[in-house]
């Protein structure tokens, strides 16, 4: 180990251990659930390395194996332009870690008969019914068409609802050309701005037929706000939130809360071409459901413990665990084009439950784990991952925008898996 390598794994060590900050959960020694602490003792080597070589700027990493944290770590620096040391307590900018916290609150709705999946979308904001599918002809000129099924609240949870983002990679479309990206409508104006803006475009697909990566969750939730009378922010604290103790978890960072958020460097590490994450200093006028949020590490470990508890944690119950286990299930039935792979490269061999990808078979993804795990990641480089069978939660903080973030996910997760003996 060279020495700007074992300066940067002490101070890791020494920023997690010198704080007086509660972990999110019960911690226990790596043995005594099934880890090697040389197999997890490679993280810490792995973003020594990463981060020597300033290709990011720090990182938090947390691991829970039966409810208690085996690992939970701070690394490199918060903000590389002030030199800060990355606190166990950084707040991120979530981007798309945000949708499944919005969805656990639709089914908070559904739960109390309030929001059913097969609902019609234009029951909350009729401009969807009058949505045309944009059908690109042999020209390259765009045929509009009548919607044949209704987009349903359904199609809103697992992406089929034919909405989708402008300026992903991932797609072609010549629709796609219409469409903002994931957060320039929250920047711009207020729910009902976005409602108008959006159905004013054409669909991507006929609904309920293709996985199509985009804005469904904002609309969802949207639609709890209809639903609720309150802010998503505000349903998302009473009912998530402050139950489970997730202390930052916000739309809005305050002014006490600005200097933990976590700033990537100023250029991309691989094409040197500037970057940004819009969010931290651009507020936004609607809370959206899709890529808004704000959360520190500990936070998310802790909703996604919740998750893997079956909807319960500390005693305060968010969910049902039939609701959880049908959220964490695939619905991609086989008339239902699946892209899943196409948005995360190493997500093969996975379908797509209410706002979470969910692992469907053994192989095929290019990361270990089993059938039945559940993982959804965020544009600024954070990723989070729930494996029932093996009892494990892994949240992974980092701000890093640019294509590395694929990079850091599938290492992280290969590691982990690497170092579980038992």
């Amino acid at each position: 180990m060279n020495k700007t390598i074992a300066v940067i794994v002490t101070a890791a060590v020494v920023i997690t251990f010198g704080t007086a900050i509660a972990a999110p959960l019960p911690e226990t020694k790596p043995d005594d659930v099934g880890f090697s602490s040389q197999g997890l003792a490679r993280l810490d080597n792995f973003f020594a390395r990463e981060i020597a070589a300033k290709r990011v700027p720090g990182a938090v990493v947390a691991i829970a194996r039966d409810g208690k944290l085996v690992h939970y770590k701070a690394y490199g620096m918060l903000d590389p332009d002030k030199g800060t040391p990355m606190p166990i307590d950084a707040i991120f900018a979530l981007a798309s870690m945000t949708k499944p916290m919005a969805a656990v609150a639709g089914l908070t709705l559904m739960e109390q008969g309030r929001l059913p999946l097969q609902a019609k979308l234009s029951d909350y904001y009729p401009g969807f019914a009058d949505m045309k599918i944009g059908v690109t002809e042999a020209n390259g000129l765009l045929k509009l068409e009548p919607q044949a099924s209704p987009i349903f609240i359904h199609d809103l949870y697992r992406h089929t609802s034919g909405l989708m983002y402008g300026g992903r990679p991932d797609s072609s479309s010549p629709v796609a050309r219409q469409y903002p990206d994931g957060v320039a409508p929250a920047i711009e104006g207020d729910t009902q701005a976005f409602i108008d803006r959006i159905t004013k475009l054409p669909l991507a697909h006929q609904p309920s037929t293709e996985f199509e990566y985009g804005f469904s969750i904002d609309v969802l939730g949207a639609v709890v706000e209809k639903v609720s009378e309150q802010k998503l922010g505000e349903y998302l604290a009473a009912n998530v939130w402050q139950p489970l103790g997730m202390k930052d978890a916000t739309f809005h960072p305050t002014d006490a809360q600005r200097p933990r958020l976590a700033r990537p460097f100023a250029n991309d590490p691989l094409t040197g071409k500037p970057q940004a994450i819009k969010l931290l200093d651009t507020p936004t006028k609607f809370d959206c459901g899709g890529a808004c949020s704000f959360a520190t590490v500990g936070d998310y470990a802790r909703f996604g413990q919740m998750l893997l508890n079956g909807g319960e944690l500390d005693g305060q119950r968010i969910l049902g665990p039939k609701t959880v286990h049908h959220m964490t299930t695939n619905h991609l039935g086989p008339e239902i084009k699946n892209n899943v792979a196409n948005v995360e490269p190493h997500r093969g061999g996975f379908g797509f439950g209410l706002s979470v990808a969910v692992r469907t078979s053994e192989g095929l993804s290019s990361v270990p784990g089993n059938p039945g795990e559940f993982t959804w990641n965020g544009a600024y480089g954070t990723q989070f991952f729930c494996d029932p069978k093996e009892r494990l939660v892994v949240v992974v903080g980092t701000a890093a925008p640019g294509e590395l973030r694929k990079y850091y996910r599938e290492q992280v997760q290969d590691i982990v898996y690497g170092a579980m003996v038992k």
